[in-house]
């Protein structure tokens, strides 16, 4: 058994293929749905994991939380102390980008930050790091029809900032999608030598006020998880 601060299992209970969704209840639906003779494996903080099997191959679930802070935390004590190689974050952004539309599947290439999140961690100032191009070109594999880019990770969500149009001016003018994880997943993968991937579902848009149904925005997670779940398949 080993036990972290936020992490109580063991270590043959966590599959070195993580799919990490920041809701706990959607990683509870993920293992309900998809994987065979699933278990809880962690309820530390009710931060909810499973490991099961999807097609024969054994696969963890678990869920990270919201914001960088809570992302930094779990990827780093699965890496670190549960031998994990890869893990494939799966969650939800709004577009910054015109052609980027609600409920398409974004694949993040890298991530831009603001933040300091890599100053405090190692004392280097770094505001943009790359996801796995291994990992991305097995998910590219399983549907090339994902749009793929650049994305913002903030430490605010954008709905609840003051001037969000003064942050959006500063963001860099390939930003495609904002979201509130990925960064700390890529710096601390690559800090650990690790991989790390990040796909996204558009649940809103600068450019669009439409409300997606919540049956819409299931069926597209839906397609977002099954890509990442195929692409589990293929890791070595």
């Amino acid at each position: 058994m080993i036990e972290t601060p936020h992490i109580k299992c063991n270590k043959e209970d966590i599959s070195n293929v993580i799919l990490m969704p920041g809701d706990p209840l959607r990683a509870k639906f993920i293992a309900e749905t998809y994987l065979e003779d699933y278990k809880l494996v962690n309820s530390v903080r009710n931060m909810l994991a499973y490991t099961g099997y999807y097609k024969g191959k054994k696969i963890t679930v678990f869920s990270s939380g919201m914001g960088m802070a809570s992302m930094g935390i779990y990827c780093y004590e699965l890496y670190k102390f549960f031998d994990v190689k890869y893990i494939i974050r799966i969650g939800s952004c709004g577009s910054n980008n015109k052609d980027i539309k609600l409920l398409d599947t974004i694949l993040s290439t890298s991530s831009y930050t603001e933040t300091n999140f890599s100053y405090t961690y190692s004392s280097v100032d770094v505001h943009e790091v790359e996801s796995s191009k291994y990992l991305n070109n097995i998910i590219l594999n399983k549907d090339n029809t994902i749009k793929q880019g650049k994305t913002v990770c903030s430490m605010v969500f954008d709905a609840y900032m003051e001037n969000r149009d003064e942050y959006n001016k500063r963001l860099p003018k390939d930003i495609i999608a904002s979201e509130m994880e990925a960064f700390a997943l890529f710096y601390i993968a690559k800090m650990l030598k690790k991989e790390a991937a990040c796909l996204l579902t558009v649940s809103d848009s600068l450019y669009d006020d439409t409300k997606i149904s919540s049956s819409d925005r299931q069926n597209n997670l839906k397609h977002m998880i099954e890509v990442a779940l195929e692409g589990s398949l293929e890791v070595l």
